[in-house]
C-alpha cells in the first residue's frame, strides 16, 4: 500500500539495524498484516525508493531502493522488494537498484527476482574539503550491487 515518506522515515527510525530516515524519496510503499475484522492491520515493513545515491547512475531512468526494513514478518521483505519494482516499473522506470552488505545474504532479493550485479565501491562520503557526517563503520565494506528483473 503507498505510505507517505514521513510514515516511512518513522518506521525506518523505529525498526532499521544501522541506517536512519533518508531525506527523500520517489515513492514509499508498505506492507501489512491483517489482524482480522476487530483489529486494524499494522505496518510490518516499508520500501523507499529515490533517485540513486551514486552521481553516475542518476540518469532519470533508474530508481535505487535507498531503504527497506521490516519487523522481522517472513516474507514481506521479498513481497516489499516485488512491489518496489512493480511500482517503478508503472511510474516508467526502466531500471531498479539496491545495495546489501556482505553479512546479509540476499535470499529476499533472490525470492523476488533480483540478480546480483557485483561489488561496489563502500568507504565514506566525509573529506577534508567537503565535510560530511562520518559513515558508521559498518557501512564502510563494499557492498553487493543488485538488479530488479
Amino acid at each position: 500500500m503507498p505510505l507517505s515518506l514521513r510514515a516511512a522515515n518513522a518506521f525506518v527510525q523505529e525498526h532499521h539495524r544501522h541506517h536512519r530516515p533518508v531525506q527523500g524519496g520517489k515513492f514509499s510503499l508498505a506492507v501489512t498484516l491483517s489482524g482480522g475484522d476487530a483489529v486494524p492491520s499494522r505496518i510490518v515493513g516499508v520500501v523507499i525508493a529515490g533517485r540513486p545515491v551514486a552521481r553516475h547512475l542518476d540518469d532519470g531512468w533508474t530508481l535505487e531502493v535507498t531503504r527497506l526494513c521490516t519487523d522481522g514478518t517472513p516474507n514481506a521483505c521479498s513481497k516489499l522488494y516485488g512491489a518496489a519494482c512493480r511500482a517503478a516499473r508503472a511510474l516508467g522506470y526502466t531500471r531498479l537498484i539496491t545495495y546489501t552488505l556482505p553479512a546479509e545474504g540476499g535470499a529476499s532479493l533472490r525470492a523476488a527476482g533480483w540478480r546480483p550485479v557485483g561489488q561496489r565501491g563502500g568507504g565514506n562520503w566525509n573529506r577534508a574539503r567537503r565535510p560530511r557526517q562520518d559513515t558508521p563503520e559498518v557501512l564502510r565494506v563494499p557492498k553487493l550491487l543488485w538488479e530488479a528483473p
